[in-house]
């Protein structure tokens, strides 16, 4: 500590002078620095909520939208089934009772009628037949037909042939559900994932957000430092200004009634010093609270009470 005193004591005047430069424009630079801390955790802070909002005004609420038409649309998928599963039981009931007359036997032979009437039509198209091979050939297509009519008649009469069409039916719907279910259900996923993005994009900037604040107070207590560096050495320089004075004015007496000022003590000086931080730091807490942008000096007050 002497040795420092000592060394400081050394300094020539034009040292003293460079040094007030020099602390001076550190202190200047770091505040600068200072200022741009702030902007930009006001920018992340104002990306957070952006973040956050459109997650939850956004994606949130197409999610849950397509959410609950899935949930109904499974509903309706249970419901589907169970009528699936009853036509396949009543279905297996009517085969027990008439063994080897299925409405599906029935069904594919209607198909087999048809293929028959279509070859037979294409062979009077492109062969060459006399009358009587064509007319063979008109008798046996009158036949089908009228096989294919009374089997029609048969299957409209039979009940397992009315459960067929039912179960086809119900089939087809079951197809459209599942498809719809499938489509809703990417979009959901697709919603629900870009709100996942979104928060952990916010917490990302919460980190940083983090981290750039213990950047900002180690950097504000440099600049303090520089700062008290400087006022040394201003105070070292106006004890050096007093020594170089040639002389002092004599026979200049204060006008009457006035005093020479005197200098308050250090003491006095700190508690107006207190007094004036807290007043700046209730304006800045209330301007903060409203939603208004701080100064530098403001905004290094709430971080200072945050830290404290």
């Amino acid at each position: 500590m002497s040795k420092d005193k000592t060394n400081k004591s050394r300094l020539s005047y034009r040292e003293l002078q460079g040094r007030i430069e020099e602390f001076r424009n550190k202190r200047d630079e770091l505040n600068k620095k200072t200022k741009e801390y702030i902007n930009n955790l006001q920018e992340i802070e104002s990306e957070i909520n952006h973040s956050l909002k459109t997650a939850r005004d956004v994606y949130k609420k197409k999610r849950d939208y397509w959410n609950s038409k899935v949930k109904l649309l499974k509903k309706k998928k249970i419901e589907y089934k169970d009528i699936f599963d009853k036509l396949i039981e009543e279905k297996k009931k009517l085969q027990k009772g008439r063994p080897g007359s299925t409405g599906v036997k029935r069904f594919i032979s209607i198909k087999q009628i048809d293929r028959k009437i279509e070859n037979l039509e294409r062979i009077i198209e492109t062969e060459n037949l006399d009358i009587t091979e064509e007319n063979e050939i008109v008798d046996k297509i009158k036949e089908l037909a009228e096989n294919k009519q009374e089997q029609l008649i048969a299957q409209q009469n039979d009940g397992s042939y009315k459960i067929e069409r039912k179960i086809e039916i119900v089939k087809i719907n079951l197809n459209k559900i599942y498809e719809q279910l499938n489509k809703w259900s990417n979009k959901s996923q697709k919603n629900h994932a870009k709100m996942q993005d979104l928060y952990q994009k916010a917490n990302e900037l919460r980190n940083k957000k983090k981290q750039m604040e213990e950047e900002l107070i180690e950097n504000k207590k440099t600049a303090d430092q520089y700062h008290f560096q400087y006022l040394d050495v201003i105070s070292q320089k106006k004890k050096m200004d007093k020594g170089r004075r040639p002389y002092k004015q004599r026979g200049k007496k204060p006008f009457p009634g006035k005093q020479r000022p005197r200098h308050r003590p250090p003491s006095k000086n700190r508690e107006l010093i207190e007094k004036m931080k807290k007043e700046k730091l209730a304006t800045a807490l209330e301007k903060h609270k409203a939603g208004k942008k701080l100064n530098l000096f403001e905004a290094r007050l709430i971080l200072e009470q945050n830290k404290s």
